[in-house]
């Protein structure tokens, strides 16, 4: 049975349908630095990820890249809430690692 949950804008949205959708953001930001760093990331991970995390990663998508470099990048502090998930992506990317 598929998992499907709720969009904002009231519709069904399954999760192969996210997972797809959070790749295109991941991969299509409006910076190419951040193109480089969660597009890998959401390869590598989104399709692991639990529905909390899944819903957190959907959140910081929704970030501006002008916020998301500096705290990647360690220039600037996070809001509590994606600290922990900022500090996972800043260590996949520093570890190099392409999926």
């Amino acid at each position: 049975m598929s998992e499907a949950r709720m969009t904002e804008g009231g519709m069904a949205e399954d999760r192969a349908i996210r997972l797809r959708r959070m790749a295109m953001r991941s991969w299509r930001r409006g910076t190419k630095e951040m193109d480089l760093i969660l597009g890998p990331f959401a390869d590598a991970r989104r399709g692991r990820m639990e529905p909390p995390a899944l819903d957190l990663y959907d959140a910081l998508l929704a970030e501006n890249d002008q916020d998301l470099f500096p705290w990647i990048i360690g220039a600037g502090a996070a809001p509590e809430r994606f600290r922990g998930l900022v500090a996972e992506i800043a260590a996949f990317a520093r570890a190099g690692r392409a999926g």
